[in-house]
């Protein structure tokens, strides 16, 4: 009988860089399209069906001794593999439960930091999809803001640390993944914010999250001024907390920029997000911390395996942020964006309150890697 890993004890592994095999059993086009990365993960492919008359093209790749995790779509096959193999006499093979399908739903919560009004601020990592959610809490309240759909998560979280959540918070309307920060609102009885801009076709009620309208977590303001950042959505709002940390949403990223084209209107929003990132972002002290929505590169997870960085270090090193031609910037932008995120009109659509998909077919929607940068 094969022994089997969970996400959870993987996470933990890519986080903390310990050395980690990976053998990947799904066809070469979904691998090559999205898989697993870590900065002390190595992979190998072999599709499934390569290995159904027997192991032999990995067999002579790998020591039979070493420890093995076998990844497939849904961790059937996987669990297959594992078992020929250790029929072979390799002895330290594990299966990953759920495969992929569960690996794009894991969130690993990391602590930024202690609040000065004593609260403290946690970056929840989605390492299978490089999406970053967070959680402000202060003495028993907190708010969470772009909440991936796996509300569970956050709410045992909160549950942990003995707080309420009392605000969840959406930078923008989502093109990418499914936003749960309305369905955690309505478990916990919390307030939903929304840009009122992106919130133009929504079918439901919300908190307009505007400039000049803070929110209060216990004894921490989250200042949503003045911050008004356009370009990745037309709505698009950077909030601070703390005077510390800006959250930049989908607008600016570590090593890259927002895209401004998932509604179909980047030549409209490219000046937006010029604007933003080249005037508005630029008057901010340079301490401030980023904490973007998502990240593109394995190599943006620090020790800690957090995703953070010094504004002002960005403007030295962020290739997006070196173009000071509006002309070259219009057409970096516009001459570098990436495939669209798979299904994301739908996903736009679900996250608009116009369709409400299964949670299997919710799932399948979101399968696949983040693409909501621009690399220049």
């Amino acid at each position: 009988m094969s022994q089997s890993v969970t996400t959870d004890e993987l996470a933990k592994r890519v986080v903390n860089r310990e050395e980690t095999l990976i053998l990947d059993v799904r066809n070469t086009d979904e691998f090559d399209e999205w898989k697993i990365e870590g900065g002390s993960v190595h992979i190998i492919n072999e599709p499934y069906f390569n290995l159904l008359d027997g192991i032999g093209p990995v067999a002579e790749k790998l020591n039979k001794d070493q420890e093995i995790i076998i990844v497939c779509a849904k961790g059937g096959s996987s669990k297959m593999v594992a078992e020929m193999m250790e029929e072979e006499g390799f002895t330290n093979v594990y299966d990953l439960e759920g495969g992929m399908k569960a690996w794009s739903e894991h969130l690993e919560p990391v602590k930024i930091a202690d609040l000065h009004g004593g609260g403290s601020l946690y970056q929840f990592v989605r390492l299978g999809k490089g999406c970053l959610s967070y959680m402000a809490v202060s003495e028993n309240e907190a708010a969470v803001i772009d909440a991936n759909r796996m509300t569970a998560i956050y709410e045992r979280f909160a549950e942990e640390k003995g707080v309420t959540i009392t605000h969840t918070i959406d930078t923008h309307l989502h093109a990418d993944h499914i936003s749960g920060g309305r369905q955690l609102a309505e478990n916990t009885g919390g307030t939903y914010h929304l840009p009122p801009k992106d919130a133009g076709e929504v079918t439901f009620d919300y908190a307009p999250l505007e400039e000049d309208n803070d929110i209060t977590v216990g004894n921490t303001t989250i200042q949503v001024q003045p911050l008004y950042s356009p370009g990745h959505t037309i709505g698009s709002t950077s909030l601070i907390i703390d005077d510390q940390y800006l959250l930049t949403g989908d607008i600016l990223f570590v090593k890259s920029i927002g895209r401004p084209d998932l509604a179909g209107k980047a030549d409209d929003w490219v000046g937006d997000l010029r604007e933003t990132l080249y005037d508005r972002y630029k008057a901010l002290s340079d301490d401030l911390i980023v904490l973007p929505a998502h990240y593109s590169f394995v190599e943006e997870l620090d020790e800690k395996g957090s995703v953070k960085a010094r504004i002002g270090d960005l403007y030295q090193r962020n290739p997006g942020l070196q173009v000071e031609d509006e002309r070259e910037f219009r057409k970096m932008v516009t001459e570098n964006l990436p495939p669209q995120p798979n299904e994301h009109e739908n996903i736009r659509q679900t996250n608009m309150g116009k369709m409400n998909p299964e949670n299997e077919k919710q799932r399948e929607m979101e399968i696949g890697p983040n693409r909501c940068a621009v690399h220049g």
